[in-house]
């Protein structure tokens, strides 16, 4: 049994003002500002004094006024969860929810955190990096071969992710991807299930595993489908789960996250388990993995809110 730790506060005062930030000018715009609806309406329910920002501009003006003491931040992609947002509260001396500068730029960074992966020992697709004057991309057909995935390096919710089964499909598929970075990855494809492990804390919630009848876990498949299944409990037996647990946890760490966010992995036949990304700003959309695993061990959606909340105790 998962003991969850207790509370750090019952008082919602003790978080004084609360600046929400959501939305923003990524890719991942409008994932923000559905999330950013169910936390503000969980605030609004625990008796939080918040106001919510579109963007981080109205929300540095506030903070400049003496209207914020510390910041929820929900923003998705590139300046939320790149490091940007935390480096400039930092700066001003305003506590946010989650993970600090320099972990968040690494996590972000999915060429870097796959060299700290590598280096210490936790397995990752094999891949290829192309940055703005690379164009050498039969490199990764010789070296990887087909079937491929080709990403942005720096975004997540699936956008610019493309699966590549030909040769005439990869230059299309990284043109996509140019289109939200200068530098591209390309992996090699990890036959086998999708797990996720949502961190609270310094807690590993239960693992999620999806299945979709789409091609993989594409933005349709985690935002937009019906058909979509999430298995939590996932399936597998309570010591091989503590296990990938454990190393889900160790993924986490090595990239130096911390306060909240999820692991990414596939796990082949073998039982391999093949590390993807670190998220440290989650989705929490009613399609959302974390809510989900939280619910398992008894965190509601509101003590989710709550305890992300005071990770910028």
């Amino acid at each position: 049994m998962i003991q969850v730790p207790p509370l750090k506060t019952f008082d919602p005062e003790s978080f004084g003002h609360v600046g929400l930030v959501i939305g923003g000018e990524s890719a991942e715009r409008e994932v923000s500002l559905n999330g950013g609806a169910a936390v503000g309406a969980a605030l609004r329910r625990k008796g939080v004094d918040f106001r919510v920002f579109d963007g981080p501009a109205l929300l540095f003006d506030a903070i400049r006024h003496g209207e914020i003491d510390r910041v929820f931040n929900l923003l998705h992609g590139p300046d939320g969860e790149d490091g940007s947002l935390q480096g400039a509260l930092q700066l001003m001396k305003v506590p946010v929810t989650g993970s600090d500068l320099a972990s968040s730029a690494l996590t972000m960074d999915k060429v870097r955190s796959k060299w700290v992966w590598e280096r210490n020992g936790l397995a990752t697709p094999p891949f290829e990096v192309f940055g703005p004057d690379d164009h050498d991309y039969r490199r990764a057909i010789d070296l990887l071969e087909l079937p491929l995935f080709v990403k942005p390096t720096g975004l997540g919710s699936s956008i610019g992710i493309s699966k590549v089964k030909t040769e005439d499909e990869l230059l299309p598929a990284v043109e996509l991807a140019r289109k939200y970075g200068k530098t591209v990855i390309i992996e090699r494809e990890i036959r086998g299930k999708e797990y996720f492990a949502g961190v609270i804390g310094g807690l590993a919630l239960p693992l999620i595993r999806i299945e979709t009848p789409r091609e993989f876990y594409d933005y349709e498949a985690k935002y937009e489908s019906d058909d979509t299944q999430y298995f939590c409990p996932c399936g597998l037996e309570a010591e091989p789960e503590e296990e990938l647990k454990a190393l889900s946890l160790k993924a986490y760490g090595l990239l130096g996250a911390s306060g909240w966010g999820r692991v990414d992995f596939l796990m082949d036949e073998h039982g391999t388990p093949w590390f993807l990304e670190v998220n440290t700003t989650p989705g929490m959309t009613d399609h959302s993995l974390v809510p989900q695993a939280a619910a398992e061990v008894g965190i509601d959606f509101d003590d989710l809110v709550w305890r992300i909340l005071e990770t910028s105790l």
